[in-house]
């Protein structure tokens, strides 16, 4: 009988520890998505909700590694962090479920599985119970080498999605002496969709080129649009190419349609954009002064660069 809790106790271990595992696999694709959603959500600064989105992916993915081989340290340590890091996003849930409503994907599985708050906070509760189970009638595995291998693990994972996800520089690539002009007259003078709302040929404003099917153009409107967000004062203009029944899940998926936008289709679109996209474009007085990617793109960047003159002044 005494082997046969064992071993059912143990296979809920590995289950439980495969689901952080899976968390947290989920989370890395791409790790922006969760990056992006801590900003949003919990109102982090960017460069925190990048820092704290590697090192929680990393604590998730030890976690589990450590639940999946039995490991749980000193006086089950593992379990009890596992169990305050549950109630930490249970917190969360409910207050992005009284912030935001039930109609947001959490972010709990990335964008692999949609899950409303309520629902991911009646996964947690369920995970607590194994949690407390375990922490009351499971030993995992009690040897001396043990309660050194699981510190040790612990530190090594949680900080390897910071090597091998690097937080990116913030500089974007000023073009200096090679700066061009860039005629958005076609933007203008299309007979097919309506002019956009903002005039971007004098001023400063970022434009960003981009394919309404693209994955990385739907980050960069993402991200675009928590910039927007943050500081309305950053003119931000969105230029698309694709199909019209390709326009509303874009919207769904980015939230971009706050941002000023219009649609360029063919050969001025791509006369404009190249043939990389997301083309993210530092324009002043239609002149091209700089190009982003979305990852590199800076809310601190583009406001120092936007305010620069008026400074000067």
């Amino acid at each position: 009988m005494q082997l046969v809790r064992t071993i059912s106790l143990s296979t809920l271990s590995v289950l439980l520890g495969a689901l952080f595992l899976y968390s947290a696999y989920t989370k890395l694709l791409p790790i922006q998505t969760f990056e992006y959603t801590l900003v949003e959500f919990v109102h982090m600064p960017w460069w925190m909700a990048a820092v704290a989105s590697r090192v929680l992916v990393g604590l998730e993915a030890a976690l589990g590694t450590l639940l999946v081989f039995n490991l749980y340290g000193g006086r089950k340590w593992v379990l009890k962090l596992a169990l305050g890091i549950m109630i930490m996003f249970c917190v969360y849930l409910a207050y992005l479920w009284a912030t935001a409503g039930d109609d947001v994907n959490c972010g709990c599985f990335g964008d692999a599985i949609w899950m409303s708050p309520s629902t991911s906070i009646i996964k947690n509760i369920i995970m607590i119970a194994i949690l407390l189970m375990l922490l009351k009638f499971h030993t995992g595995i009690s040897k001396k080498w043990a309660k050194y291998v699981s510190i040790i693990a612990l530190i090594i994972i949680t900080i390897v999605p910071l090597f091998v996800y690097p937080i990116p520089g913030t500089q974007p690539s000023f073009l200096n002496e090679d700066k061009y002009e860039l005629d958005l007259s076609a933007i203008y003078e299309s007979e097919k969709r309506p002019a956009p709302s903002v005039d971007v040929r004098t001023g400063k404003h970022i434009i960003a080129f981009m394919s309404l099917t693209c994955p990385h153009c739907k980050m960069a409107a993402l991200k675009m649009q928590l910039m927007t967000r943050n500081n309305p004062d950053i003119s931000m203009l969105l230029v698309l190419n694709g199909d019209s029944t390709d326009l509303q899940p874009f919207w769904d998926k980015t939230n971009a349609e706050i941002i000023p936008n219009t649609m360029l289709l063919g050969r001025d679109f791509v006369s404009l954009s190249g043939l990389s996209l997301p083309a993210i474009y530092w324009i002043n007085d239609g002149w091209v002064e700089a190009k982003s990617t979305y990852i590199d793109l800076s809310q601190a960047e583009i406001e120092k660069w936007l305010y620069q003159g008026k400074k000067e002044e």
